[in-house]
């Protein structure tokens, strides 16, 4: 993350904490509408979001979901899936910490599947994910959302790690 101190003067900071959050939502009206609602349901809608890849800083704690100030720059990563009448839809997180706390690792994933699936998926691109830097990971915990959209309709499901300053 990054602050703004002054003119031309940029302090970097650390997030301190995280929290995951997930929504779906329909709509009849758009595909944006329908993502809209699902960030009112994952209680996120008032932020504007940055996406962010997928490193957990060592002192970095999870907590439960936090209000964010209306129009402030978040931090997220995020999986996202919409959908139109009679799909089905799944977005989801994984995140685990590096055996020794030095960092953790989030993983995203989405598609038009059920949740087994999706956990599956979830779960080997965190492995390699840590893999790929040589390190164990602790287990991994996972947030799903899955979403059977009706006939004409718009549907939209979202898992979201928020970082807080």
């Amino acid at each position: 993350m990054i602050a703004y101190v002054g003119l031309g003067k940029v302090m970097r900071t650390i997030p301190r904490e995280f929290f995951v959050t997930s929504g779906e939502a329909f709509s009849s009206i758009s595909q944006l509408n329908a993502f809209d609602h699902a960030l009112k349901n994952a209680r996120i809608e008032q932020c504007n979001l940055v996406p962010v890849s997928s490193i957990l800083p060592p002192t970095c704690q999870e907590r439960g979901w936090k209000k964010v100030s209306a129009g402030s720059i978040t931090h997220t990563v995020m999986a996202r899936m919409d959908g139109v009448g009679e799909a089905t839809i799944a977005a989801g997180i994984a995140w685990a910490w590096e055996e020794r706390m030095r960092y953790g690792l989030v993983a995203e994933a989405s598609g038009h599947m059920e949740r087994e699936a999706l956990r599956t998926i979830l779960r080997g691109r965190i492995d390699e994910m840590a893999d790929a830097r040589g390190v164990q990971i602790q287990d991994a915990s996972f947030r799903i959302e899955v979403l059977k959209v009706p006939l004409k309709t718009f549907g939209c499901v979202l898992a979201a790690l928020i970082f807080l300053p």
